[in-house]
Parts: C-alpha cells; sequence; structure tokens
C-alpha cells in the first residue's frame, strides 16, 4: 500500500467540512485531510501551496461557481484531481464538470468507504462517477447526439439558460428578458454570467454570434 492520498475540502458549510473529516478519519493509512477552505480565493491559495492528490470540491460555494474553481485548479496545478462532492444529481452537472476538467463527480450521500475508494481511484487516473448517474449520463449523451433537448444542451446550457439565450438572440435587453421570463434581473444576469461561460465567450455580441453560428436558434 503505498501513502495515504493527500486531500484537500472546499466547501462553504462549515457542517459538511466536518463531517468529510469525521468520516476520512476513520482511514487515515489511506486518506489524509491536508487543508480545508470555504471560498475559491483561499482554496486557490492552498491548492497551490500544499499541492495535494486531490481536491473535493462542491459545485456551489455560495455566490462562486466550484467549475470556475475548478478551471483554475486544474491549470494552476495541473497535477491535482478534482472531484466534485455535490447535492445535485443531475447528469447536465456531470458534463459540466468533466468539461471544466474534473477527474470525478460524486453525490453527497456516498458513505465513507466509497468515497476512499474513488479517490484511491481518481489518482490513478480513473474517471470516477457516482453509479447513480453513470447509466442516465450514457442516455443523455446518445440523446445529444441525436439532437434531442434544447438547443445548447449539447454545449451544456440549461433549459432556463437556452431561453434565455434565444431571447438575447431576438434583441431583448436585461429587463425585456426578465419581464419574459418573469425573473429578476440579477437573476437573467446569473443565467447569462453561465451561458457565456459554456459558450466561452465574454460579452452579448459574441454570444448571439455563437448561437448563429452553430445554428442554436433560427
Amino acid at each position: 500500500m503505498g501513502p495515504p492520498v493527500r486531500v484537500v475540502l472546499v466547501d462553504d458549510h462549515e457542517m459538511i467540512l466536518a463531517g468529510l473529516q469525521a468520516m476520512l478519519a476513520g482511514f487515515a493509512g489511506r486518506v489524509r485531510v491536508v487543508g480545508q477552505a470555504g471560498t475559491s480565493d483561499e482554496a486557490t491559495r492552498l491548492v497551490t501551496g500544499l499541492r495535494p492528490d486531490v481536491v473535493l470540491l462542491d459545485v456551489r460555494l455560495g455566490q462562486e461557481s466550484g467549475l470556475d474553481l475548478c478551471r483554475v485548479i486544474t491549470t494552476r496545478v495541473p497535477e491535482a484531481r478534482v472531484v466534485f462532492l455535490s447535492v445535485y444529481d443531475d447528469e447536465q452537472y456531470v458534463f459540466e464538470a468533466l468539461r471544466a476538467g474534473a477527474g470525478g463527480y460524486l453525490l453527497k450521500r456516498v458513505d465513507g468507504s466509497e468515497l476512499v475508494r474513488r479517490l484511491e481511484e481518481v489518482t490513478q487516473g480513473e474517471t470516477v462517477v457516482d453509479p447513480t448517474l453513470a447509466g442516465r449520463m450514457a442516455v443523455t449523451a446518445a440523446r445529444l447526439t441525436r439532437g434531442e433537448f434544447w438547443p445548447g444542451a449539447n454545449r451544456g446550457l440549461t433549459q432556463r439558460e437556452s431561453e434565455v439565450l434565444s431571447l438575447l438572440v431576438g434583441g431583448l435587453s436585461n429587463k425585456a428578458i426578465a419581464s419574459r421570463l418573469v425573473l429578476s434581473e440579477e437573476t437573467v444576469k446569473s443565467h447569462l454570467r453561465a451561458l457565456y461561460r459554456k459558450l466561452e465567450v465574454t460579452d452579448r455580441s459574441a454570444a448571439i454570434a455563437v448561437a448563429l453560428r452553430e445554428g442554436l436558434f433560427r
């Protein structure tokens, strides 16, 4: 047996961090928690300094995105494998996590022995996905290749983000989009930030250009 897997925990809830610490303490010979963080900035500094084997990360960190943090970590510390530990059992989150460079996606209901086994597997180069999601992912992937779902689903857009993009292409302002979809303007801005990231653009004009170039809306 080799040295224990060195893990950094990242979650914005102290109770989750404490629970993970307690869970993993029973597997000290196989896993060692070397640090924990509650924000993206704190996690970036910690991971850059400690260079762990695995970063166990939540999809959402308060108002911050764990997906964005994953991209930062895999760029700055490419040898560290990122594994998402989430309550969101939606295969679209898994696809997005893998696109962001993650090595795995597990659900928070995982027990200690399974979690440790998965952490060991990911350090050996495997991609680990919660078994309850793996089958659904295969079905979703097949349907995406057939062009099913909403426009932009193959780029990771949620149905709501697709609706926002459609109205954006139609020339509506944030205020008009909010009114049409019965959302707040702040929620519309949040959807726009997410779809910009997924389309790999930085502004409205570029998002519209991608949507038209790829034939998402006509």
